[in-house]
């Protein structure tokens, strides 16, 4: 099979140029520039009417840690119930313990929420304590795939622990991400024998706004307010592109 693409989007602008790209997925989010949170109900059901593409939502509460409490832990369940609703095809999980180690009960909890849907395991991987221990547990729970950089600050630079993961046949298909590009993804799937690959494919993309006063900011001191970052159709084209010359058995 040829490798599949999924990009990372936080809006139904960046949804339509994965699409236009030839992405086969979407992992609708919000905040990402702070890794990514739950959208709004909003734009899973407005990310949902993009024919031909897949979604899945990303079921995180707050940006930080992912250490949670009950509150928030019921938090999740109730997104993974709007997720449902609004029509996505899967959802994007994780959470951990004070020691490093998967939550088996809270994942659990999210697991069983999300039944009948496709379940990704997410990055909180990378800040686990034992990965090899882990990824027999994300078997254990149903995940069918996991998103990582190999516990490292890409995935190119992961790609020894993406090898040895994929190596373990677990069952639970190794997505790498952070840092996939068009100039490295034939790298990273021929390092890897990844059967899906996650990239965001972002670039800068000016305001249309005239009228752009400097001194006032909404957040980030260093952040420009008149500047958005979407997903990059040619982008996403020129990895799909890279991605069609490979065939993972």
């Amino acid at each position: 099979m040829t490798p599949i693409l999924e990009v990372c989007v936080g809006s139904v602008q960046s949804a339509l140029a994965a699409k236009q790209g030839g992405a086969a997925r979407v992992e609708l989010c919000a905040a990402l520039e702070i890794g990514g949170i739950t959208p709004s109900a909003g734009l899973m059901r407005a990310v949902r009417q993009v024919e031909g593409l897949k979604m899945h939502v990303l079921i995180r509460p707050r940006g930080g840690d992912f250490l949670y409490d009950k509150a928030e832990v019921v938090t999740m369940t109730h997104d993974i119930e709007q997720a449902r609703l609004y029509g996505a095809d899967g959802v994007v999980i994780g959470a951990l313990r004070t020691d490093g180690l998967i939550d088996m009960d809270v994942c659990r909890q999210l697991a069983d929420a999300a039944s009948g849907m496709s379940i990704t395991f997410h990055r909180a991987f990378d800040m686990c304590k034992d990965p090899l221990r882990a990824i027999q547990e994300l078997r254990e729970l149903g995940c069918h795939r996991l998103l990582t950089s190999g516990q490292a600050p890409t995935a190119l630079q992961g790609l020894p622990l993406l090898q040895k993961l994929t190596a373990m046949q677990t069952g639970v298909s190794i997505m790498p991400g952070c840092g996939v590009k068009s100039s490295n993804v034939a790298e990273i799937i021929s390092g890897c024998g990844a059967r899906e690959v996650h990239a965001s494919a972002r670039r800068s993309f000016p305001s249309a706004m005239s009228y752009q006063p400097a001194s006032v900011k909404m957040g980030n001191p260093d952040q420009d307010e008149f500047a958005r970052y979407e997903t990059d159709a040619s982008e996403v084209s020129a990895i799909v592109h890279q991605l069609s010359q490979f065939s993972i058995a």
